[in-house]
C-alpha cells in the first residue's frame, strides 16, 4: 500500500547537481581580496574544457540577471535590470589564473559577470528557475552562492548576467567569464539527459496571481517566454533544425524541428502509467506521434502511483475546489518526445494501491468514489496552469513554460469542466485569450452525472448552469435533475472530436446510441478520427513475450508454432491442426462477454478451441472460470489481467472474437491484425472502420445495445459468423486475409495527420505545421521499465 504523497521522506527527491559553479563567501580575511572568490577545484574548470557545450547541451531559452552582493563589499544602491542579448563577440574566453583571480576589463559603465552554471546531472544550465533562494542567500542546490536580489528575462541563450554592486573605489568594470565546459561533455553524454527538469520551489494561487497575456508571465520571479521570443523562436525554427539535422547525435534517433503547436492533452488515464482500456492508450500513443509531426506536447493526468520515472518539479500550486483549498504538486518526466506532467494530490495517491487500473475512478467495479467531481475538478484547473507555471526544458526545440498559445484537448467527462474554467477563469480576465479546447468523446456511456445541487462544488459562475442542466430517464444515481459533465464539455469547447468515423454517426443516429446526449452532439456537429495503435509495443518481430519472432513473410511458419506455445501455457492439448479463438476484453455488457458466454456451447461442438483472458463483474469472471470444468479439451478462461498471456493470444489464436454491443474504437482487433489474427468482429463504431469484411475480417452485424438480458438473435450472428470463419481454416482465403491485416498501416502517424489537420482548423495564435519525421526515439535514460 502506497503512503500518502505528503511525506516528503517517501517521495521522489529532485537530483542535486553534482557539478555546478559555486562563488564562496568570503571570510573575514579574506574581504581585502581584490576580486570576487571562485572555487576552481571543480571539474567544471577543466583546462581543456570548450565552448563544444554550444553544440552538445539543447539550448535553454532563457538566462537570468542577478544582482548580487558579494560578502564583505560595501552594498550600493542595486541597479535597474536591462536588457542583454548576447552575440558571437560576447563569448569571450575566460580570462582567470589557477588562484582563482579574473582579470577586469572595462565595458561601459555596468558592472557585470557573465558566466555558465551548469548541472552535469540533467545537463542543463541551473538558471534561475532551478536555484533555491533562502533568505538573502542564492543557493545552486544545496551550495551557497551570494547574497543576492534576482530578477529574470527570457533570452534563446544559456548564459547568465550577474550585476554585481561593488565599492566605490572597485568602479564600474566588466568582468567576464565564459567557463569552460566542453570536451568533457562526451563523457557527460554518456550519462544521457534526465527525463526530468526540476523547477525552484513555487507558489500559486489558483489564477489569481496570473497576469494578463500581453504581458510577460511572471513564475516565482522568473519572467517567461512572451509572444515576441515565440515568434522569434518560429521563425528561426527551419534554419535550427537544418543545422542540427546536419549533425545528428549518434544516440538520439530521429530529430525533428519544433515550430509547431502548443497542445495539452488532459485526461484521467496515460498508459502506461494509468490505464483501464482504449482511453489510456490514445494518451500513450497520440501525443508521440503528434510530436514527432513537430509540435510541442503535454499530457497532464494525474499521479496515481510512486511513478519511478517522474520527478517532482518543486513547483506548488493552491486551488480551490468546492469549499476548501488544495495544495497540489506536479511531477514530470519526457519520454518519446512528450512532456508527462502528473498532478500529486492525496486524492489521486491515497485512493489508488494494489493493481492501479482498477482502482482509478472507485474501489472496485461499477463503484465509483463519492469525491470524483472534486478529483477531476482539481486535475482541470492543475492542467490550465500547468503550461504557464512548469518551466520545461526537455527538448533542444522548445524551452521554458509553453505559454498562452495553446491547444488543450480534453478526454471524456473527467477533463469536462477544462473549456468551463478556461472562460470563467482566464478569458474572461484577458488571460488565454487565443487558447482552444477540443473535446473528444471516447465513450459516450460514461457522461457524469451527478446531482444537480452538485454544481455549487464546481466554483462555476451560474451562467454555466444551463450547459449542465441535464433530465434523463435514468433513475440513477440520483433521480430528477442532474447536473451532466460531458454535455457541458461538449456545449462549451470549440470542437467535437471522437475516435473513429463511424462512431461519430451513430452518436447522432438516436438517443440509444448517442445515450440522450445525440441531439446535443447534432447541435455542435462531431468528428470522428480512427485510433493507431502503439507498433513499437505491438511487434511481431521483436515481441518479448512470444517465443517466436515473425513477419509477413514468416508468419505461416511461425503461427502453428505459436499456437502450440499458447496451448501449454493454459493448459489445453497441443493440436496446431485445431482453429484457435481468442477473446481479450472487460467482462461486462458493453463488451458483450454475456453474449459469448452464451454462444460458446454452441460454438464447441466445433472442431476448435477458445481462450478466454479478461477482468471484470465477479458473475461473469466466475462464468468463465467455469469453462476449464465444463470443457476441459475445448476451453480455458482466466480472469485475471495478464499481460505476457494477451501478447501470447493475440500471436497464437487463429481468430480474435470481438462481440462488442458498441465499440467507439477499439484496439484488440488493430492488435490481432498486426500479428496476421483475423478478427471477428461486431459492426459497430470502430470496427467498421478498420476491419474489412471479407479481406481482413468478419463482420457479424449490429448487436442490441440493452443490456439488461442477453438477445438470442446476437448469440445466433455470433454462432452464425464464427462457423463462417472456421470454414476458411486452412484455406488459400485465410492465408490471404491474414497477409491482408499485415499488410495494413495501423500505427498514429496516419491518425496524427489528421489530427494535425484538425487542429490547425482551430487558428490559434503561432500555430502552425511541424515538420514530420519518424516518431523520436527515446534517449537511454527513457528506456526504463514503467510501472
Amino acid at each position: 500500500m502506497h503512503s500518502c504523497s505528503g511525506h516528503p521522506s517517501e517521495r521522489n527527491q529532485p537530483l542535486v547537481n553534482p557539478l555546478e559553479t559555486r562563488l564562496l563567501k568570503s571570510s573575514t580575511n579574506a574581504v581585502q581580496s581584490p576580486s570576487p572568490v571562485v572555487d576552481f577545484r571543480s571539474p567544471i574548470f577543466a583546462p581543456q574544457a570548450k565552448p563544444a557545450l554550444l553544440r552538445s547541451i539543447p539550448l535553454i531559452n532563457q538566462y537570468f540577471k542577478v544582482k548580487l552582493n558579494l560578502t564583505g563589499r560595501p552594498q550600493r544602491e542595486m541597479l535597474s535590470p536591462r536588457s542583454w542579448i548576447p552575440s558571437n563577440q560576447d563569448w569571450l574566453s575566460w580570462l582567470g589564473n589557477g588562484e582563482g583571480l579574473f582579470s577586469v576589463k572595462s565595458f561601459g559603465n555596468l558592472p557585470s559577470l557573465h558566466g555558465w552554471i551548469y548541472s552535469q546531472s540533467d545537463q542543463r544550465v541551473a538558471t534561475a528557475n532551478s536555484l533555491h533562494a533562502k533568505g538573502p542567500t542564492l543557493h545552486v542546490g544545496s551550495r551557497m552562492l551570494a547574497d543576492l536580489d534576482i530578477e529574470t528575462k527570457i533570452n534563446h541563450f544559456m548564459s547568465a548576467s550577474i550585476s554585481i554592486p561593488v565599492s566605490n573605489w572597485f568602479g564600474f568594470i566588466f568582468l567576464v567569464l565564459a567557463f569552460p565546459l566542453l570536451e568533457a561533455i562526451p563523457t557527460m553524454a554518456a550519462v544521457t539527459a534526465s527525463s526530468h527538469f526540476v523547477s525552484t520551489r513555487s507558489s500559486f494561487t489558483g489564477h489569481n496571481k496570473l497576469v494578463p497575456k500581453n504581458q510577460a508571465m511572471v513564475h516565482s520571479g522568473l519572467r517567461c517566454l512572451n509572444q515576441v521570443d515565440a515568434l522569434h523562436m518560429r521563425s528561426n525554427g527551419n534554419s535550427v533544425a537544418a543545422a542540427t539535422k546536419a549533425v545528428k547525435p549518434a544516440h538520439s534517433g530521429k530529430i525533428i524541428c519544433g515550430i509547431g503547436m502548443n497542445i495539452v492533452f488532459v485526461s484521467a488515464e496515460c498508459s502506461p502509467w494509468s490505464k483501464t482500456g482504449g482511453l489510456g492508450d490514445v494518451l500513450g500513443g497520440l501525443p508521440p506521434a503528434m510530436a514527432a509531426k513537430g509540435h510541442r506536447v503535454m499530457t497532464v493526468s494525474p499521479r496515481y502511483d510512486q511513478y519511478k520515472d517522474a520527478w517532482d518539479t518543486s513547483v506548488v500550486i493552491e486551488i480551490k475546489v468546492g469549499d476548501k483549498v488544495e495544495t497540489v504538486r506536479f511531477f514530470h518526466c519526457y519520454k518519446r518526445g512528450v512532456d508527462r506532467v502528473f498532478v500529486d494530490h492525496p486524492m489521486f495517491l491515497e485512493k489508488v494501491w494494489g493493481k492501479t487500473a482498477s482502482k482509478i475512478y472507485g474501489p472496485r467495479a461499477g463503484l465509483d468514489y463519492t469525491d470524483n467531481q472534486v478529483r477531476f475538478s482539481l486535475l482541470c484547473q492543475a492542467a490550465l496552469l500547468a503550461p504557464r507555471v512548469l518551466n520545461l526544458n526537455s527538448s533542444k526545440y522548445f524551452t521554458g513554460p509553453y505559454g498562452e498559445d495553446v491547444v488543450f484537448i480534453a478526454n471524456d467527462w473527467h477533463t469536462a469542466l477544462l473549456p468551463c474554467y478556461l472562460k470563467s477563469m482566464y478569458q474572461s480576465r484577458g488571460i488565454y485569450t487565443s487558447a482552444k479546447v477540443v473535446f473528444c468523446i471516447h465513450n459516450i456511456a460514461y457522461q457524469g452525472r451527478f446531482a444537480f445541487v452538485d454544481f455549487p462544488l464546481l466554483n462555476l459562475p451560474d451562467r454555466f448552469k444551463s450547459s449542465f442542466d441535464f433530465i434523463d430517464g435514468y433513475n440513477k444515481p440520483v433521480k430528477g435533475r442532474k447536473i451532466n459533465w460531458m454535455k457541458a464539455g461538449i456545449l462549451e469547447s470549440d470542437r467535437v472530436m471522437t475516435v473513429s468515423p463511424y462512431y461519430a454517426k451513430e452518436l447522432v443516429s438516436g438517443e440509444d446510441k448517442g445515450v440522450e446526449l445525440d441531439n446535443i452532439i447534432r447541435k455542435t456537429g462531431i468528428t470522428g478520427i480512427v485510433n493507431g495503435m502503439d507498433v513499437q509495443e505491438w511487434n511481431p518481430a521483436t515481441d518479448k513475450y512470444t517465443c517466436v519472432k515473425y513477419d509477413a513473410a514468416t508468419v505461416t511458419d511461425a503461427k502453428p508454432l505459436l499456437k502450440e506455445a499458447l496451448q501449454a501455457e493454459v493448459g489445453l492439448p497441443c493440436d496446431r491442426d485445431a482453429p484457435l479463438i481468442g477473446f481479450i476484453g472487460r467482462l461486462e455488457e458493453q463488451k458483450g462477454s454475456d453474449i459469448l458466454a452464451e454462444a460458446i456451447p454452441k460454438i464447441i461442438g466445433e472442431n476448435c478451441q477458445i481462450v478466454v483472458l479478461g477482468t471484470g463483474k465477479k458473475p461473469m469472471e466466475k462464468q468463465i472460470e467455469q469453462l476449464e470444468l465444463e470443457y476441459p479439451d475445448k476451453a480455458r478462461g482466466i480472469a485475471k489481467f495478464n499481460t505476457a498471456l494477451a501478447h501470447m493470444i493475440i500471436a497464437g489464436a487463429d481468430f480474435i472474437l470481438i462481440p462488442s454491443r458498441f465499440e467507439p474504437c477499439g484496439l484488440i482487433q488493430l492488435h490481432a491484425m498486426r500479428y496476421g489474427t483475423v478478427p471477428i468482429v461486431a459492426s459497430t463504431g470502430g470496427l467498421v472502420d478498420t476491419v474489412k469484411e471479407g479481406f481482413t475480417g468478419f463482420q457479424m452485424g449490429g448487436f442490441s445495445v440493452e443490456c439488461d438480458e442477453v438477445d438470442p438473435s446476437d448469440v445466433e450472428k455470433v454462432v452464425r459468423n464464427v462457423r463462417r470463419a472456421l470454414a476458411t481454416y486452412g484455406t488459400r482465403a485465410l492465408v490471404e486475409m491474414i497477409q491482408n491485416c499485415m499488410a495494413q498501416d495501423l500505427s498514429w502517424k496516419g491518425p496524427a495527420r489528421l489530427w494535425e489537420t484538425m487542429l490547425l482548423s482551430l487558428e490559434v495564435a503561432g500555430g502552425k505545421a511541424g515538420v514530420e519525421a519518424d516518431e523520436i526515439a527515446p534517449l537511454a535514460k527513457e528506456n526504463v521499465a514503467t510501472p
